[in-house]
C-alpha cells in the first residue's frame, strides 16, 4: 500500500517544499494539499516542490467544478505537471467547505464532477479539445505546449452514484475516514462497476488524520478539535461503531463541533468527552508515538480490505511525523 501525505495548505510554499523533500527522502509516494477557502492556492503552493523534487507525486485535493471551471482546473494542473516533469495528480470532488463559504449550490453534483473528470482526461498532446456536455462546454482548447504524460485524475467518492461514475471515468477514488468493513464493500462495489472496463491500475485511497506525538494528550486534543472535518456527519459510517442514540447527540451539536477549530477547543458542551474520544479512535490514527505498531496493524487491515493507497493528513509536528512514517510505517506496508 502506497503512503501519501496531506500537508497543511496554509503553510508557505517554501515550507511545503521543505516537508515534501523530506517525505521524498523517506519514500513517501505523494504529497497532497487541500483546497480550503482560507488556504494558499494549491497549484502555486506546490510549485517549489515540483521544481526541486525528483520522484514524489503531488497535487491538490479536492477541487470542485462549482467554484472553478474545469478548464481553469486543467490549466493549473497541466502547468504544475510541467514543473514536476509529469508527476502531478489531482482529486476532483463535489463538495467542500468552500461551497458553504461562497453560498454555492451544487447543481447535478455527480454530472458536474463527471464532466469535469472527462474534460481533464480528454486532453491530448497536439489535439484541440472540444467538449459538449450537459453542464460544461469547451471549444478548441489547445495547450500546444504539452510535453509530459497527462496527469492522473482521482475522484473524492463515498456514495453509490459517485462511485459508479468514478469507476467509469477516473483513475481512482479517494474515500474519507472509512473503516475497513466499509472500504471492503466500496472496493467490491467499484470493482463490479469496472467489469466492462480494463482494470488499468485503478487506485483505492482513503483520507485519514494522523497524529502520533510524544504528548498523547496533545494528539487527542488536536484530533478532537478537527473532528468536524473528518466526514463525521454520516450516520451510515458512525453507527458501525456507536449507537443511533449516540449519533443523535453528535448530530444535535453539529454547529458546535464545526466551531472547535475556530475556538481552538477540543470539547463541546453537551457532548461527553468519551464520545469524542470514541470518534477519534475509529476515524483517525491518533495517540502516543509508542502506539505506532497498533496503527500499522490498522493500516494493514485497510490494505487487506482492498485499499491500495492511504493519504495521511498531518497538522502539528509534520517533520517528526514524516520521519516516524518513513522509518516505521512505509517499511511495514511494503
Amino acid at each position: 500500500m502506497r503512503i501519501g501525505l496531506i500537508l497543511d495548505s496554509r503553510l508557505s510554499t517554501s515550507k511545503i517544499a521543505e516537508l515534501g523533500l523530506l517525505a521524498e527522502k523517506y519514500g513517501v509516494h505523494s504529497i497532497w494539499l487541500a483546497s480550503y477557502i482560507d488556504s494558499r492556492e494549491p497549484f502555486t503552493n506546490l510549485s517549489q516542490l515540483a521544481i526541486k523534487s525528483k520522484r514524489i507525486k503531488l497535487g491538490p485535493i479536492a477541487l470542485n467544478p462549482f467554484d472553478t471551471h474545469p478548464i481553469r482546473i486543467l490549466s493549473g494542473l497541466l502547468t504544475l505537471n510541467e514543473l514536476a516533469k509529469g508527476r502531478a495528480n489531482v482529486v476532483i470532488g463535489g463538495g467542500g467547505e468552500a461551497l458553504q463559504a461562497l453560498d454555492l449550490k451544487p447543481h447535478k453534483r455527480v454530472r458536474a464532477v463527471s464532466e469535469c473528470v472527462e474534460i481533464l482526461k480528454s486532453i491530448s498532446k497536439g489535439t484541440p479539445l472540444n467538449f459538449d456536455g450537459e453542464i460544461f462546454k469547451v471549444n478548441n482548447y489547445n495547450p500546444f505546449w504539452l510535453k509530459h504524460d497527462i496527469p492522473k485524475v482521482y475522484v473524492a467518492a463515498n456514495k453509490p452514484q459517485m462511485l459508479k461514475m468514478s469507476a467509469k471515468h477516473s483513475d481512482g477514488i479517494m474515500m474519507s475516514d472509512l473503516p475497513p468493513m466499509i472500504i471492503k464493500d466500496k472496493v467490491e462495489e467499484v470493482t463490479n462497476h469496472m467489469k466492462a472496463r480494463k482494470n488499468d491500475d485503478f487506485r483505492f485511497d482513503n483520507f485519514m488524520a494522523w497524529a502520533l506525538y510524544e504528548d498523547r494528550e496533545k494528539a487527542m486534543n488536536e484530533a478532537k478539535q478537527w473532528l468536524g472535518y473528518r466526514g463525521l456527519f454520516r450516520r451510515w459510517v458512525i453507527t458501525t461503531f456507536m449507537s443511533d442514540e449516540e449519533y443523535d447527540v453528535i448530530e444535535a451539536h453539529k454547529k458546535e463541533i464545526y466551531q472547535m477549530p475556530v475556538l481552538k477547543t477540543s470539547s463541546v458542551s453537551g457532548v461527553p468527552d468519551s464520545l469524542l474520544e470514541k470518534l477519534v479512535d475509529h476515524l483517525t490514527l491518533t495517540g502516543h508515538v509508542s502506539e505506532v505498531d497498533h496503527k500499522i496493524e490498522h493500516l494493514l487491515e485497510l490494505k487487506e480490505s482492498g485499499l491500495t493507497d492511504v493519504a495521511l493528513e498531518l497538522r502539528s509536528h509534520p517533520a517528526a511525523s514524516i520521519k516516524l512514517i518513513g522509518e516505521k510505517v512505509i517499511p511495514a506496508l511494503k
